[in-house]
């Protein structure tokens, strides 16, 4: 089987949506990315509302991809002698300094050949299809009016065939521009194919200053622009995904709401988009991060707009993704202890500081911070908590948390010391190597012969393959090569990489975590095993989905993308791995020079 989640994904940093095949907007989410849906048809094609464009009353599939390094999804069919194409888009508007990125989604459909007779299924079901609406004849277009919004619709189509689905003759373009609340002014077909234009420049205009590797550019410029849709414009928080409630695997409750800003995942992207010499998202993410930590206890993930509580709900009148059920909003992991984020945040703040691209006048504001998550790292390091795997019920002294509070240490005492605070520095320091010594001593079982989910522990876990991205081990370290080695034998199967085998709450893991078979990738690289690494990294480039993008997880057995999609934590891995390997292969092979 391969891939069920073939949607490309369009957005402009406030909108964010899913586009299938068949034409089919099934998630839309407004006013923001973590509203409740507008189009969910993902999570209940007959409950939540989709919208589509029909061949005489029937859905068919057309060949789905994107307008050359844009986020501007084409559509192309073809029945007999007709043909016709459906382009998706968010309007993405350069002014001044700044972009203009209304909350909006422009449709155009256009002939290429013969006359095709078409119809529009336009069904919003607002508030995950629990909302009662009224539709409001206006000049040009139509009002979707419910207690908590409006959809101000426009179109050059007559409207009473947006409402009753008659077919007409597609003869010249026909434009459906759907803005969240009433605007002053409707666009025409011309308009919205001007905003389409720029749209596309813009995009385009963006792509070209991707610092891209030698190996996999294509993919990782895909990864790029998908990760750029993830970040929000007005605040610069970075969502972990578009969706919520995509199983981990088929016929279970993992299922998570994951349009929310995690600070890890959010810290890596921005790490990922800096190596691919993008730096206005990492600027923007820091300052939402000091907003939000400097306003109370570090947490492991925020609202869009900074929200600390995001309780969270079942909505049981959804069916669930293929009839899965399990539908969640909201996300109980913010009420989480897990001691990795000060060395996420630390990691943030001194990439960021210390890159000679980017000019602070005086960084010395930043101490207070850096010294308030050094002192949490030094206090938090030897208590347990749920991990980066985000356990709910079992507390460890996890061997990743703990070594990311040494990261929060060792490298506030490097930016203690840059910032002029010399006493901090060295007291650091100290704790620094104390921490580091704990972490190799108790982290790596000599028996077993790889370092261990927690200290002291048996299991072995994916993310410890990340050890020597963070410094605290060299990569060439026999007990780092015999933990890659372990990972290939225990955590792998079918040449895909699990987070880890041993039960957590909900069971036994059945899907492999994709991310980690990047990792797994990456590591065999940094060990001096580069044709396996590229090996396996083809192998799960493999997997994609036909437009190239990643959902979380991917069943090993059958091939299909499951998890929330799609996600950038997985396109982080992926760029990571493939600059990585491209480096080490350049190097291996004398490409030093420029033209060589």
């Amino acid at each position: 089987m391969r891939p069920a989640l073939d949607y490309a994904a369009f957005g402009n940093g406030r909108v964010l949506g899913l586009v299938s095949p068949t034409s089919a907007i099934d998630w839309l989410c407004l006013p923001r990315f973590d509203s409740p849906s507008v189009f969910g048809a993902l999570l209940d094609p007959t409950a939540a509302g989709r919208f589509r464009v029909l061949h005489r009353g029937e859905e068919i599939a057309g060949r789905i991809g994107y307008l050359r390094n844009t986020n501007v999804v084409r559509t192309e069919f073809a029945r007999g002698e007709d043909a016709w194409e459906v382009i998706d888009f968010a309007p993405r508007l350069p002014g001044g300094l700044d972009l203009e990125c209304p909350i909006e989604v422009v449709r155009l459909i256009r002939p290429v050949t013969g006359h095709p007779r078409l119809s529009i299924d336009l069904d919003p079901r607002p508030d995950y299809g629990r909302a009662r609406i009224s539709w409001v004849p206006v000049d040009r277009g139509l009002l979707v009016e419910w207690d908590q919004g409006t959809l101000d619709i426009a179109t050059n189509l007559p409207t009473p065939y947006l409402r009753n689905g008659q077919e007409f003759l597609l003869t010249d373009p026909i434009f459906v521009s759907i803005h969240y609340g009433r605007r002053a002014v409707r666009p025409t077909v011309a308009e919205a194919q001007y905003r389409l234009e720029v749209t596309v420049e813009g995009w385009r205009r963006w792509a070209k200053t991707c610092g891209l590797p030698t190996f996999a550019a294509e993919a990782v410029l895909r990864s790029a622009l998908c990760l750029k849709l993830h970040a929000f414009h007005d605040t610069g928080a970075i969502i972990a995904a578009a969706t919520t409630s995509i199983p981990e695997a088929l016929g279970t409750e993992r299922t998570w709401d994951y349009r929310f800003c995690w600070v890890r995942d959010a810290a890596f992207v921005v790490e990922a988009l800096r190596r691919l010499s993008y730096l206005g998202e990492g600027e923007q993410l820091l300052t939402f991060l000091r907003d939000v930590v400097e306003s109370g206890p570090l947490q492991p993930l925020y609202g869009i707009g900074g929200e600390r509580q995001l309780p969270e709900e079942h909505l049981h009148h959804l069916a669930g993704y293929r009839a899965n059920g399990h539908v969640r909003v909201g996300n109980a992991a913010s009420l989480q202890a897990q001691h990795d984020l000060m060395g996420e945040v630390v990691l943030c703040i001194e990439t960021l500081l210390t890159d000679p691209r980017i000019s602070y006048q005086d960084p010395r504001p930043f101490f207070p911070l850096i010294k308030r998550l050094v002192q949490d790292a030094i206090r938090l390091a030897p208590v347990p908590d749920t991990g980066i795997w985000e356990f709910r019920t079992s507390l460890k002294n996890h061997t990743f948390s703990r070594a990311m509070c040494w990261v929060a240490i060792h490298r506030g005492a490097l930016l203690a010391r840059q910032l002029g605070f010399e006493a901090e520095a060295r007291e650091w320091e100290g704790v620094a190597e104390r921490e580091r010594a704990t972490v190799l001593s108790r982290a790596f079982n000599p028996d077993l012969g790889f370092f261990t989910q927690a200290l002291d522990g048996q299991f072995p876990d994916a993310a410890n393959l990340l050890l020597p991205a963070i410094g605290i081990i060299d990569a060439r370290d026999p007990r780092f090569v015999s933990t890659v080695e372990a990972t290939g034998r225990l955590l792998t199967r079918k040449g895909l990489v699990f987070r880890y085998r041993n039960p957590d709450d909900f069971g036994e893991v059945t899907s492999t975590f994709t991310i980690c078979s990047f990792w797994y990738a990456e590591a065999l690289a940094l060990i001096g095993r580069l044709e396996e690494a590229v090996e396996v990294f083809e192998y799960v480039l493999s997997f994609a989905n036909q437009v190239g993008l990643f959902s979380e997880d991917i069943d090993p057995d059958t091939g299909e993308l499951l998890g929330n999609f799609p996600q950038a934590y997985t396109h982080v891995g992926l760029i990571h791995a493939a600059m990585t390997i491209g480096e080490l292969i350049e190097a291996r092979d004398g490409r030093v020079r420029a033209w060589c």
